[in-house]
């Protein structure tokens, strides 16, 4: 079973880098949940709500590639490391397109039943990529209170 899962989650991985967003019902739950509170943003219910998301990601870099780097299988869950490279051609939010590459890596599990995946729980750093994207300054991250002396 645990090779089953792998390769379930790599048709996941492969159906996103093709845009075959429309074929995606075939591999998930109907009640497929995506965590992520990486970006602050809600859950994904449903694969029209994933859809969305892979969309607006798109729409942000266009060319984005992600590519599983480590998987490990235990019972019905697949836990996996991957890449995702893109260069940031339209607006995130409120930060513009900096015609910048990312280049950085995520976790992701995803819980499989009856063969297909029910849920995904997926994490990455926002400082590293948000560095590399030159948004840091927008984001006053880096600024400190002055101190005062008394």
């Amino acid at each position: 079973m645990s090779d089953a899962n792998k390769t379930l989650v790599r048709k996941y991985i492969d159906i996103i880098n093709q845009r075959h967003f429309d074929v995606l019902d075939n591999i998930l739950t109907q009640d497929f949940v995506r965590h992520s509170y990486s970006a602050g943003e809600p859950e994904a219910k449903g694969c029209g709500d994933l859809i969305q998301y892979l969309r607006i990601q798109e729409s942000i870099f266009p060319k984005f590639e992600e590519h599983i780097l480590d998987m490990i299988c235990e019972e019905n869950k697949v836990a996996a490391r991957i890449s995702f490279k893109g260069t940031q051609l339209g607006a995130m939010g409120p930060y513009p397109a900096s015609c910048k590459d990312a280049d950085i890596q995520y976790l992701a599990i995803f819980k499989i039943e009856n063969n297909l995946i029910s849920e995904a729980w997926i994490e990455w750093d926002n400082y590293s990529i948000m560095k590399q994207l030159g948004h840091l300054d927008m984001m006053k991250i880096n600024e400190q209170p002055s101190a005062q002396s008394n």
